[in-house]
């Protein structure tokens, strides 16, 4: 069994990212990427993935789907669209969070957050404690948000964070960051660390993935 192998597994059941999930499609533009903000910010609190996902879906069905409308909704919107979502637990404080970080994107970097990209400068840590100046994104969020934006900000590749690297390390693929890229191929790097995260959560997972691994390498 090989640790390609074992990859082609993984991307095969669980190869989205969660961006793809929530209905995200990645560009480098303002909007798409203000979404990816948001969607890091609601994964990166201890709730269920799916009900992150779901609610960024229903914030962007909402019509919330850039700074300037998040901004000027009213907070019963933003906790309605959160409550749709099922993100009840938290909706009053994240309400205010969103509106509190549209503001602040909009005011320091021209709502565009390839502007916070432009000061950077290429020095990814740079742009990861940029990215934790908007309210409730703290170091989970930022890495998030870095492990999805590598599919269209070349220069964040690789970018396997600590729950990644624990999932590769789960399935015995390592913790190099260029060689779990290679392995990820024509997929990309983005892909294969969302999918690498889910193998860091899910027991069953692992066991699935090794197991399909091994039936085709013997084939």
């Amino acid at each position: 069994m090989t640790q390609q192998a074992v990859v082609a597994a993984l991307l095969r059941s669980h190869g989205s990212t969660y961006a793809e999930d929530a209905g995200i499609r990645l560009r480098d533009t303002p909007q798409p990427l203000y979404q990816l903000l948001v969607l890091a910010l609601l994964l990166s609190a201890p709730i269920r993935a799916g009900a992150a996902v779901s609610t960024a879906r229903a914030l962007n069905e909402t019509g919330l789907r850039n700074p300037r409308r998040m901004a000027a909704a009213t907070w019963q919107q933003r906790v309605d669209a959160l409550d749709r979502g099922g993100y009840r637990r938290y909706d009053e404080s994240t309400a205010t969070q969103l509106a509190d970080g549209a503001h602040l994107l909009t005011r320091r970097w021209h709502a565009d957050p390839r502007r916070m990209r432009a000061e950077a400068d290429g020095d990814v840590p740079i742009l990861r404690h940029l990215l934790q100046d908007l309210p409730g994104i703290g170091p989970t969020g930022a890495d998030i948000f870095l492990r999805e934006v590598q599919a269209v900000w070349p220069e964040v590749v690789p970018y396997f964070d600590t729950k990644a690297l624990r999932g590769a390390e789960r399935l015995g693929l390592g913790t190099d960051g260029a060689a779990l890229t290679r392995l990820a191929g024509d997929a990309g790097p983005a892909a294969l660390a969302a999918a690498l995260v889910r193998a860091s959560l899910d027991d069953d997972l692992v066991t699935e993935c090794l197991r399909e691994a091994r039936t085709r390498s013997a084939a």
